[in-house]
This record gives C-alpha cells, sequence and structure tokens, in this order.
C-alpha cells in the first residue's frame, strides 16, 4: 500500500475565510482599512509570516513590525479558527475509503502545528499517521524537508503528494515524488504551468487515482 500525504488548506479544508476574519480584525485594531477574501485567499499558501509580510506590503503597515504583527494576527486566527472552515466535499469519504484500503495517510502543512491539530479535531480528520507543521522543521515548504519527514514517519511504501498550489507542486517536484493536483483550491496559475502526476476536480476520484498509480509502479 501507498504513503499518501496531503496538504492542509486548499486542498482538505477551505480555511480562507477563517484566515480573512482574522486578518480583518487585526487590520480594524490597527486602525487600517481592511482587504477583501480573495486579496486574502491569494496569499495563502508559504505560512503565516509571508501572508503577514504580503498584508503589510499591501497596506499602510510597517515592515519592521512584521514579528509582532505575526503574532497578533495569530492570536486573532486561534479564536477564530474552524468557525468559517469547511472541508471540501467529499474529504471525509476519501479518506475513510483510503484509509480502508489500508493506505498509510500523512499531512504537510505549513500552518504552524497547535492550529492545524485544533482544526483537525475540529473537523474530526483523525486519519493521520503522520503531521508535520509548519513549525515541526527549521524549514517550511516548498522546502523537501517537511514532506520527507512526513513519508518517514508513515513507514515503507509508494509515495504519493496530494495538495493544490504552486508551493505543493515546487515542494512535490523538489522531492521527487508523484503529485497529485486538486484544481479546486487555492492554486494562482494555470494547471498546465504546474508540474503533476494526475488532477482532479473531486475527492470522489482520487481513491481511483491512487490505484492507477499503484498499478503503474508495480
Amino acid at each position: 500500500m501507498a504513503r499518501i500525504v496531503f496538504d492542509l488548506d486548499g486542498t482538505l479544508i477551505d480555511s480562507a475565510p477563517d484566515i480573512h476574519l482574522a486578518v480583518t480584525r487585526f487590520l480594524e485594531e490597527e486602525g487600517v482599512a481592511t482587504l477583501d477574501l480573495p486579496t486574502i485567499t491569494s496569499f495563502i499558501g508559504n505560512g503565516l509570516p509571508h501572508l503577514v509580510r504580503l498584508v503589510i506590503n499591501a497596506t499602510p503597515l510597517r515592515i519592521e513590525h512584521h514579528a509582532r504583527h505575526t503574532k497578533r494576527v495569530m492570536e486573532h486566527y486561534d479564536a477564530v479558527n474552524g468557525q468559517l472552515t469547511r472541508l471540501y466535499p467529499g474529504v471525509r469519504e476519501t479518506l475513510n475509503v483510503l484509509q480502508g484500503q489500508g493506505h498509510q495517510l500523512g499531512l504537510c502543512t505549513n500552518k504552524p502545528s497547535a492550529p492545524t491539530r485544533a482544526i483537525l479535531d475540529e473537523m474530526g480528520l483523525i486519519h493521520f499517521q503522520a503531521v508535520v507543521g509548519g513549525d515541526s522543521l527549521p524549514t517550511r515548504k516548498p522546502d523537501p524537508d517537511p514532506l520527507n519527514a512526513a513519508f518517514a514517519e508513515l513507514g515503507e511504501g509508494p509515495e504519493i503528494y496530494v495538495g493544490d498550489s504552486e508551493v505543493d507542486a515546487e515542494t512535490a517536484r523538489r522531492a521527487h515524488v508523484p503529485f497529485l493536483l486538486f484544481t479546486q483550491g487555492y492554486r494562482k496559475s494555470p494547471v498546465a504551468e504546474l508540474p503533476h502526476s494526475a488532477t482532479f476536480d473531486s475527492f470522489a476520484e482520487l481513491p481511483d487515482l491512487v490505484a492507477q498509480m499503484m498499478a503503474d509502479t508495480a
């Protein structure tokens, strides 16, 4: 059976509304005009410090206060995490199927570990034998080390990475692992511009894609 590692935000969950709410509360607190949901969604993918840097660049806030602003946005996010976040359709059912087939499932995200585990608990996602967060190692995706660490925790077997974004595609490329691209997440580039082994629009398609990849490598 395979070792399958998933990204989180934009792949399994649509967390952009909660992240937007946290940033909105922070900007209101700072007396700065807020940013709309599509703008904040476009900032997601490289971890919270990078997102806050983009928020600062898009507002009159000063970059020298980046560390303080990041801490405050994280506090707001911890307060709202799970309020507006939703699973993408079919996620729970697909994870149940893959786990029932004997695949080892892991998670690799640039979200910090504490809010990652909080939202997994909130969503009832108990399927993962390995969870690597954005603060688990000194580096984050697209560095391949976090993804490799997640695979290592899952033992032996063919490796498959599932994600939605440019960061995920680059992570898989650097780790030299097959990449399944979920097309309904936070991707900004055309599908054709991202290296991938296959794409899927619905999680109902994923078990068959995994089975096909397993057959191709047998």
